[in-house]
C-alpha cells in the first residue's frame, strides 16, 4: 500500500459507505474500510478518529457555512430572514447528492449511536445559528428561538426530500417547509 497517496480520505469515505451498505455499520471494520480504500489503518486514523466520523466528515465546514451565512446576511435582516438565509446554504450543502445522502440516512437510522451523534451534530448547528443571531443584536431568547425554528424547519424538509423517489431541490423544499411553519404560526 503506498503510504500518502493523495485523495486517501474521500477513498476511505466512499470505502466505508460501500461496505456499510453492504456488510452493515456494525460488521465494518476499520481495517476493512482502509484495506478497500488502498490505505493502512493508520491512516485512516489520520482521517477520522474512528468509524462513526467518517459518515459525520463535513460537519465543522457545514458549521462554518452556516454560521457565515448568518454573519453575511443584511444588517436589517429579521432573525427568520436570516434563518431562511441558512437554510438556503444548508439545503445547497446537503443536497447535493440525493443517492448518498438516502445511504447515509438509512445507516443512521438504523443505529442509536449514530443517531446520538446527528443529533448532537444539529445541537451543535442549532447552538452556532443562534450564536452568530445574539451577535447580530438579537435577544438570547429570540435567538435560540429562531435558530430552534430553523433546524425543526430544516429536520421536516430533509427527512421529506430524503425519502423522494423524486425529490428535487431541497432548498425548496426548506423554502416550502419555512412557509408552511410560518402559516402554521400565524395568528
Amino acid at each position: 500500500m503506498v503510504r500518502w497517496e493523495p485523495g486517501a480520505g474521500g477513498r476511505l469515505r466512499e470505502a466505508a459507505m460501500e461496505l456499510y451498505v453492504e456488510r452493515g455499520f456494525e460488521q465494518t471494520t476499520v481495517a476493512e474500510i482502509a484495506q478497500r480504500a488502498g490505505v493502512t489503518a493508520r491512516t485512516f486514523f489520520r482521517h477520522f478518529a474512528d468509524k462513526r466520523e467518517v459518515l459525520f466528515a463535513g460537519s465543522d465546514d457545514l458549521l462554518a457555512a452556516l454560521t457565515r451565512a448568518v454573519a453575511e446576511a443584511p444588517a436589517e435582516a429579521s432573525p427568520m430572514t436570516v434563518v431562511a438565509a441558512v437554510l438556503d446554504v444548508a439545503g445547497g450543502l446537503l443536497g447535493q447528492d440525493h443517492e448518498r445522502t438516502r445511504q447515509r440516512q438509512s445507516i443512521i437510522e438504523a443505529h442509536p449511536e449514530l443517531q446520538e451523534r446527528e443529533l448532537i451534530k444539529l445541537a451543535r448547528m442549532s447552538a452556532g445559528v443562534a450564536e452568530g443571531l445574539r451577535e447580530r443584536g438579537v435577544p438570547a431568547p429570540e435567538a435560540a428561538l429562531a435558530a430552534e425554528a430553523g433546524l425543526a424547519v430544516l429536520r421536516v424538509a430533509f427527512g421529506g426530500w430524503v425519502s423522494a423517489s423524486d425529490p428535487g431541490d431541497l432548498r425548496v423544499a426548506m423554502r416550502e417547509t419555512l412557509a408552511a411553519l410560518r402559516k402554521v404560526t400565524a395568528s
